[in-house]
């Protein structure tokens, strides 16, 4: 068996890994780089591997850093299955056809302003694109193992992360290769914790968060009341980039829990997501696979997804009539990383306003307007328009869906004996710092993957 980092190998978005078994390729995630327009470009290259060769894809989740490059890959030549955890395969359809919509409309804005003589933008794929790739899904539950081909078999564990996400343990030619997607945190609401796995031959795990441990979950809600309480003070609005999929559930979830202590009835709360209904839909569909505390949550008063004063916007005119109310409202819009969608039309509006408060719950790759605000720019270039910045950020990170430094070494000591390791999905100074602990109080030399790099196991 051996493996083929072609993706998140010294970055965080884009993960893909090629694995060579049984006579047989599987790639292990196919998703989108996310960043600035340079790293974004990438995803229009050529795959650097023969997509028509590749015999099944498994996804570990539905985080379109995961799946984003799946209907492009299908383009390139891939004929085969696509296995995913059932939970993921009900979110998919929902992520990609966003992300389809979003390209479609950027190729559209770019071609409205093109010059006379210049080539029209091309969407990196379609609607119809998506349609055609979904024909491959092959939904899989959680602990059971499936032949996937002669000699290699696959299995899912909950990983905690987001609703479907898996720990992806394959097993071929003697060897076990595990997987570690995107880990959670634990005690993350809603999701149960992350399963720990005893044995691999080869551990490729995520480093998001690799040099860094979160802020106790209690300090961090009481943080966000504060905030809220200093927002409504000023008169300003909150914005909250987050995806559509788990930092959106999870700040409703608090919303619903401290709807007395922080006085929520009086907000106005927008999702703003063409997604969100549906995403609602497949979270009620799966209450199995909630922990036993959000299960009460789920059937209390109110609901968190029912609050009275929550309204879901759908329509573009929807949106935009958010942008007419000069305080409070909670604005909760996509992209997490302020990257696209329609976050960028609500803070081309009220970044300049000092009374509004922009709110970060997740993680920010480099590159993005999301990174850059976290980072203290005071202007920034938003649809072609130069906008100061005089809100009020504010970096959240206990509500982050990753593990951190402690939470990965903690998953990573449940391994006996402790296994060859390759870090992936992490900046370099975060899984320089979490190689050196691991190093340290185990012995084992990470390595810290990058694009084509080779190992077998």
């Amino acid at each position: 068996m051996q493996v083929n980092f072609h993706g998140a190998a010294g970055e965080v978005t884009g993960s893909m890994h090629l694995v060579e078994a049984a006579g047989k390729r599987i790639l292990l995630d196919c998703g989108l780089i996310q960043g600035s327009p340079e790293a974004e470009a990438r995803n229009f290259a050529a795959f650097p591997f023969d997509a028509a060769s590749i015999d099944a894809l498994v996804l570990s989740h539905g985080h379109i850093d995961h799946v984003g490059r799946v209907p492009r890959l299908v383009m390139a030549g891939f004929r085969g299955p696509i296995y995913t955890q059932r939970a993921t395969a009900d979110l998919l359809p929902i992520m990609l056809m966003d992300s389809a919509s979003l390209q479609e409309n950027e190729a559209e804005r770019s071609n409205r302003k093109r010059r006379p003589g210049q080539p029209r933008a091309m969407p990196l794929y379609t609607r119809d694109d998506v349609r055609e790739a979904l024909t491959q899904l092959r939904p899989l539950e959680y602990d059971a193992h499936t032949q996937v081909f002669p000699g290699a078999e696959i299995n899912f564990r909950d990983a905690g992360h987001i609703l479907g996400s898996a720990i992806v343990e394959l097993r071929a030619e003697g060897k076990t290769l595990v997987f570690s997607g995107d880990l959670g945190m634990k005690g993350t609401p809603i999701l149960r914790d992350p399963v720990s796995v005893h044995h691999a031959d080869l551990l490729l795990m995520e480093s998001t968060y690799g040099n860094r441990n979160h802020r106790e979950r209690s300090d961090t809600i009481q943080e966000l009341g504060e905030i809220l309480d200093a927002a409504w003070r000023d008169g300003g609005n909150v914005l909250i980039p987050a995806f559509a999929v788990g930092r959106t559930q999870e700040l409703l979830y608090w919303f619903a829990r401290q709807w007395n202590d922080w006085d929520m009835s009086r907000w106005r709360i927008f999702l703003d997501s063409p997604m969100a209904s549906k995403v609602v839909q497949v979270y009620d569909r799966h209450h199995a696979l909630f922990d036993a505390e959000a299960r009460a949550v789920w059937h209390g008063t109110p609901n968190p997804f029912r609050l009275p004063n929550l309204r879901v916007t759908e329509s573009a005119e929807e949106s935009m009539s958010i942008n007419r109310i000069h305080g409070g409202a909670i604005v909760i819009a996509g992209n997490g990383m302020a990257s696209g969608g329609r976050i960028l039309h609500h803070m081309r509006q009220c970044l300049p306003k000092r009374q509004t408060r922009i709110v970060f719950v997740g993680y920010q790759a480099e590159g993005t307007l999301g990174r850059r605000l976290v980072d203290g720019a005071r202007w920034v270039r938003i649809h072609g328009h130069d906008v100061r910045v005089n809100a009020h950020r504010h970096t959240v990170g206990g509500l982050s869906a990753h593990a951190d430094q402690q939470g990965l070494l903690d998953w990573y000591a449940g391994f006996s004996p402790s296994p060859p390791l390759v870090l992936v999905h992490g900046e370099d100074l975060a899984r320089e710092a979490l190689a050196g602990e691991i190093s340290e109080r185990h012995g084992v030399q990470a390595t810290l993957a990058r694009p084509g790099m080779l190992i077998e196991v």
